[in-house]
């Protein structure tokens, strides 16, 4: 009589999602791999703390957050509070505008919302094997920018200078352009009125725009161009990816 076959260690897994249909769809899928558990679900950066405290999870599932909460600079925080926990962001702010900044930030891999069920599922595996994870296109986009060695050469669409913004003048900006005023930001970062007009004119000067009015309109058509709705979790054509060492 042969042995019984053991249960494959699962991996534990917490999401941080704030819309509770996506967040329950993802942890049913991921629930739904033999060795993966998602041991905790919540839906703000105060709770995922207590809850990272609490269930101990190897892996952070977290959205990417420019309303409420700055999901940026929560993955900063995090690595250096727990350094050994692994962070995959998905989002559907565009990956090559802001899976740079997540991995700068101390994240391990960047997905799309918008990706197939099953390009979470391979990230999440990338992920836990040592590698990074993002899809191939900005893999591409980054092999071809580190051999640009001519000033000419560079670009960076849509080229209006926004890389030379921080990230918390991205976070500002996409606000801006997300139809929000200085107060409201000021509360949604808990950051003064003043501070916030002091980032708007540092904002200006870094875009070479010449008013506010300017720089409202120019933050309004970048949101436009570069958010991409999420869709569902039923599977569309699945990306290549391409793997790298971590760091």
């Amino acid at each position: 009589m042969s042995a019984p076959e053991k249960n494959p260690v699962e991996t534990r897994i917490l999401v941080l999602e704030e819309h509770p249909l996506l967040r329950h769809g993802v942890a049913d899928y991921l629930n739904s791999q033999p060795d993966i558990i998602v041991c905790g679900e919540t839906d703000n950066i105060r709770d995922a703390r207590n809850k990272i405290h609490d269930c101990k999870p190897q892996l952070l599932l977290t959205a990417l957050r420019l309303g409420t909460g700055d999901s940026l600079e929560f993955v900063k925080s995090l690595k250096s509070e727990h350094p050994t926990l692994l962070i995959l962001v998905y989002s559907a702010f565009e990956e090559t505008i802001f899976a740079e900044r997540a991995l700068r930030a101390g994240a391990d891999g960047y997905v799309m919302k918008k990706a197939p069920k099953e390009e979470l599922l391979e990230a999440i595996r990338e992920i836990l094997g040592g590698n990074i994870y993002v899809s191939r296109d900005v893999a591409m986009r980054a092999f071809k920018k580190s051999l640009e060695t001519r000033p000419e050469n560079r670009s960076a669409p849509p080229s209006i200078g926004i890389e030379k913004l921080s990230d918390r003048e991205m976070h500002i900006f996409f606000l801006l352009g997300s139809g929000l005023g200085n107060s409201q930001i000021a509360n949604s970062l808990n950051l003064s009125v003043k501070t916030i007009e002091s980032h708007r004119e540092n904002i200006k000067h870094k875009l070479d725009l010449s008013c506010s009015r300017d720089l409202v309109a120019c933050a309004k058509k970048y949101v436009e161009v570069t958010f991409v709705p999420p869709a569902d979790l039923i599977g569309r054509s699945k990306k290549k990816v391409v793997r790298f060492p971590a760091a």
